[in-house]
């Protein structure tokens, strides 16, 4: 069946194109959690030989280990040919692999197909099984899915997946477990229920679909997750990373976390570049350098982009060297432009730094203006650099 064919099978008549990223995120990453879950409770992983596996095979992924992950996904296939955890496994690998998957990225057919294979398998099994395994492989395909839809501004792909992933992600409530990782579910959805509308005031109307949260009760529910889960640590370390620094400003708490990532998984360029961000912002510049130069090869086009934008940065904050800063900004915004939205985030960084640049130089036009691209593609426009 072609990719068209399994879209077709999967999209209903849903619009969910005004839910905005960080609702997405948060939903995509309990899916990515419960396919990590289900390797505790599914059938095919009860002995401790293949649990064992599995949980090896998940941080060869993070830690870019690719190699070994691929062995993993053999063995998994080889095993349990007719599965639908073997595919989910498949398309992680690719997920992190070719990270980040945009829309002309060569390897996004394959990541689609093995996504829509395992949710087509997941169904197929739902009908003469309740298993979890099914429930929950299901929920992750669809949330990886999520994942790269809202990672590049395709809302209308969003359609017809996000609200069959949230009716399954409820029946996964169901499930009596006794798992620390749970708390990550429930801090989530705590936290970004009141914490996205009390940012974004204009989406409070669409907040009451949902019922209420409790942001304080989530933050002590994700670190619980940080510290007692058993597959969740580096998603839980993740968000509370993200959490301190985007929503609530608290960067030298957000330190913490991201330190801890990087440490767990040297070898992921992208959590390499959340430690860096996060040293900038509490100005440990020349720690923030060092580690800047213990990144590994090979690079992405997108790890590129964040370096230079980084050391625009330091120029411009260690260094009191604008012109060069400047350079670094405008190769960072050239270099981004083949990435699309995904790269939003760090063309916003150096829009703000050129708008400081252009202030200091009196030409203040052009720092309005440059201000004013910073606004508009900036998702958390208190990250700026500004201070």
């Amino acid at each position: 069946m072609s990719i068209t064919a399994y879209k077709e099978h999967i999209i209903g008549s849903y619009n969910l194109s005004e839910v905005k990223y960080p609702f997405k995120k948060a939903l995509v990453s309990i899916c990515i959690y419960v396919f990590l879950y289900a390797s505790v409770s599914a059938q095919m992983l009860k002995d401790t030989s293949t649990f064992n596996l599995v949980k090896r095979g998940v941080d060869y992924i993070y830690n870019f280990q690719f190699d070994e992950a691929y062995n993993v996904y053999e063995q998994l296939k080889f095993t349990y040919p007719d599965h639908p955890i073997p595919y989910l496994f498949r398309g992680l690998i690719t997920y992190w692999r070719y990270f980040p998957l945009i829309p002309s990225s060569p390897a996004l057919p394959s990541f689609e197909k093995d996504m829509f294979i395992c949710i087509e398998r997941c169904e197929k099994k739902r009908l003469t099984s309740e298993e979890p395994e099914y429930i929950m492989a299901d929920i992750a395909a669809r949330g990886l899915l999520l994942l790269y839809y809202a990672d590049n501004d395709l809302s209308m792909e969003v359609v017809s997946i996000a609200p069959k992933t949230y009716q399954l992600v409820r029946r996964s409530f169901d499930l009596t477990h006794t798992y620390a990782d749970f708390y990550f579910i429930t801090g989530l959805y705590n936290y970004y229920r009141e914490a996205y509308p009390e940012a974004h005031p204009v989406y409070k109307p669409l907040s009451v679909l949902f019922p209420r949260g409790d942001k304080a009760k989530g933050l002590k529910e994700l670190k619980i997750a940080a510290n007692y889960a058993i597959f969740l640590k580096s998603e839980a370390y993740s968000f509370l990373t993200g959490i301190f620094i985007s929503f609530e400003n608290n960067y030298q708490t957000a330190y913490h976390y991201s330190k801890a990532l990087f440490e767990q998984y040297p070898r992921n360029n992208q959590f390499l570049s959340v430690y860096v961000k996060n040293l900038l912002l509490i100005k440990q510049y020349d720690k923030a350098e060092n580690i800047l130069e213990q990144n590994r090869n090979p690079e992405t086009l997108y790890f590129q982009v964040q370096k230079s934008i980084f050391q625009g940065i330091l120029s411009e904050k260690k260094y009191k060297d604008p012109k060069q800063a400047e350079i670094f900004y405008k190769t960072g915004i050239k270099n981004a432009a083949s990435i699309g939205d995904f790269a939003n985030e760090y063309v916003a960084y150096c829009y703000f730094g050129l708008s400081r640049i252009m202030k200091a130089r009196g030409e203040l036009k052009l720092s309005k203006s440059y201000h004013k691209k910073a606004m508009d593609m900036a998702a958390y426009k208190n990250v700026n650099f500004n201070d």
